[in-house]
């Protein structure tokens, strides 16, 4: 995997060098006389595609980033204002792997109390899903005319997003049996002909370090159960890479807890509408266009922000409390 990807890189170094090359020519035949304008425009488009790719290979340059990634979603605070917030985030990252041709499973999802989810679990299939998702883990603010307060008050809500990645077989996690509690259970539904009435979901406890997943979202206990294991290993990975962390985040002024007085992102739809990221400092007005999925400009700019330090933004927006 890693010569492939070294070998994917090396080829599109190549062909930024020879796009660079033609156009260099096509100038020189432009000054010449030559009509060339349209072969110019084509070659520019395509020059600055190639450029791009290569740029957020430079970036995307962490061990696991060319993983494919598990989102979790939780609401903060608040009941069904936050738990409607968590929704309106899943569907935008769902929208996001539309986008970009990424494959999406939901494999746990806990349906609020009237509204919204209580939590979610998606795995989302492609290459570099976890390198951009990085880009999303913490807190995030909604700021809004709440439609559910009768007196179209304004609400502040919070939901969290963590992001692990798909560990597949060549990186050895050892589990052993006697430290799993495995529980069945029936999975829920909105009920009719879509309730399972067989006990097929199935949730898993890693006694040494507590941390639990399930999965409800096929009709097969089996196959619930190796969709629980598969997120289970991408946990105790990541965990295991978070011990490794804690030294260095001592020393990182810059970053921030997750917890919910630390949002990441606001994303404010009254009195004005802005999306602001509270890192990067850059701040998006088509607050419809990022809430449909496209965060390619956020994600961008914190990826630059990691490796540079670089703000994309002023920061001089006020976001209300």
């Amino acid at each position: 995997m890693q010569r492939k990807r070294l070998e994917e890189t090396l080829a599109d170094e190549a062909r930024v060098a020879a796009a660079m090359s033609d156009l260099d020519t096509l100038f020189e035949l432009s000054h010449e006389g030559e009509e060339v304008g349209e072969e110019i425009r084509r070659e520019l488009t395509k020059f600055s595609a190639d450029l791009e790719k290569l740029e957020i290979e430079t970036l995307l340059s962490g061990e696991n980033d060319f993983r494919s990634g598990i989102v979790i979603i939780h609401p903060g605070a608040g009941g069904t204002e936050s738990q409607d917030w968590a929704e309106m985030l899943l569907r935008m990252y769902l929208r996001w792997a539309e986008r970009k041709g990424f494959s999406t499973v939901v494999t746990d999802r806990q349906e609020g109390e009237g509204a919204g989810i209580k939590s979610v679990t998606v795995e989302i299939n492609g290459e570099n899903v976890y390198g951009l998702l990085r880009s999303e883990v913490g807190v995030h603010r909604l700021v809004r005319i709440s439609p559910f307060d009768a007196n179209a008050r304004r609400h502040t809500s919070f939901a969290s997003l963590f992001v692990y990645p798909q560990i597949d077989d060549e990186i050895k996690i050892d589990i052993r049996p006697e430290d799993l509690r495995v529980d069945t259970f029936r999975a829920g539904g909105k009920g009719g002909q879509h309730v399972n009435r067989t006990d097929s979901a199935v949730r898993m406890v890693h006694l040494p370090t507590n941390i639990v997943v399930q999965c409800q979202n096929e009709r097969s206990q089996h196959k619930n159960r190796d969709m629980a294991m598969k997120q289970l290993r991408a946990r105790l990975y990541e965990y295991e890479l978070e011990k490794k962390r804690v030294e260095e985040r001592k020393v990182e002024a810059t970053k921030a807890d997750i917890n919910f007085g630390s949002q990441i992102r606001s994303y404010v739809l009254a009195p004005y509408r802005l999306i602001k990221d509270h890192r990067t400092k850059l701040g998006v007005g088509d607050v419809d266009r990022v809430l449909d999925g496209d965060l390619d400009e956020l994600m961008h700019a914190w990826l630059v922000y990691r490796h540079t330090g670089k703000l994309a933004g002023d920061g001089k927006e006020e976001i209300p409390d």
